[in-house]
């Protein structure tokens, strides 16, 4: 099985999220550690997340999957920005450890000019700043489209990304069916792009799936999200991709553009291809 789920707010708190996410037929969901358009964050109540953890408990509920603020750039050409994504970063490991044991993911960055070469360390460095004894989350690594400067539109980028690391034990890999799709990794294939994340990176590191279709064709490069089955990947690429041996257990969120009625009903689509 499968443990999918939608992007949820989380300013309503963390056990109301628990509990929307029951209503539209999920036993997991993604949230965004602060303004994700912005960076600003909220206190966190010790005692919600404590209630948001019990109940995931008691509902069976896979890992949840974090989101890092869009603004988060660990590579941008500016140094002030930089800055302000690394204390982002750092602040959201810690306020990570209200929910122990969860994935936070992220997109690596923008060279914005400088290339891929001279940011990938950056980007590295700043993990290995961030990440700190004792912790318990794992972070996530996003595959991307490679819409502009974008690092990560490839599995060997990512790779080199992870090599760089001083903790491996808390890096992993969110593979974004709609990203790869526009990256060039065609999905209709799946277990091939499986055995091609294998090679270059190792399948153990593929802890979280961002299921979307993609409003564009194979290697565009454009990142546009859609509903699922109807766009160009596909109702039948995502029967195979849902059901591969090798994905199960894993969350599954949908970023499609989607209201609650919408992602109520793509939930319980997905749930009927399961075999």
């Amino acid at each position: 099985m499968i443990y999918i789920g939608n992007h949820l707010s989380s300013s309503k708190g963390y056990l109301a999220m628990g509990k929307e996410a029951t209503k539209l037929g999920a036993d997991t969901f993604a949230f965004f550690t602060r303004n994700p358009r912005g960076g600003q964050a909220k206190d966190i109540d010790p005692a919600d997340a404590g209630a948001l953890m019990a109940y995931m408990e008691e509902n069976s509920f896979g890992k949840l999957v974090a989101h890092a603020p869009y603004t988060m750039n660990l590579c941008s050409d500016k140094p002030d920005i930089r800055r302000f994504a690394l204390d982002m970063f750092i602040d959201d490991m810690k306020r990570m450890e209200y929910t122990p044991g969860q994935y936070y993911n992220f997109h690596p960055g923008s060279h914005v000019g400088q290339g891929v070469e001279a940011t990938i360390p950056v980007i590295a460095d700043a993990l290995n700043k961030a990440v700190f004894d004792g912790m318990t989350t794992t972070v996530l690594l996003e595959t991307m489209a490679g819409k502009g400067s974008e690092i990560g539109r490839s599995f060997e980028e990512l790779k080199q990304i992870i090599d760089l690391t001083d903790d491996k034990d808390h890096i992993g890999v969110c593979l974004d069916t709609c990203h790869v799709w526009d990256a060039g990794y065609d999905v209709n294939d799946f277990e091939k792009v499986l055995d091609e994340f294998d090679d270059v990176i190792g399948i153990d590191r593929l802890k979280a799936i961002h299921i979307n279709d993609s409003m564009n064709p194979l290697a565009s490069h454009k990142d546009r999200h859609e509903k699922i089955g109807q766009g160009h990947i596909g109702e039948e690429a995502f029967k195979k991709i849902i059901n591969s041996p090798r994905v199960q257990g894993k969350p599954f969120i949908l970023e499609t553009p989607n209201d609650d009625a919408g992602y109520k009903a793509e939930i319980a689509m997905i749930r009927s291809w399961m075999k």
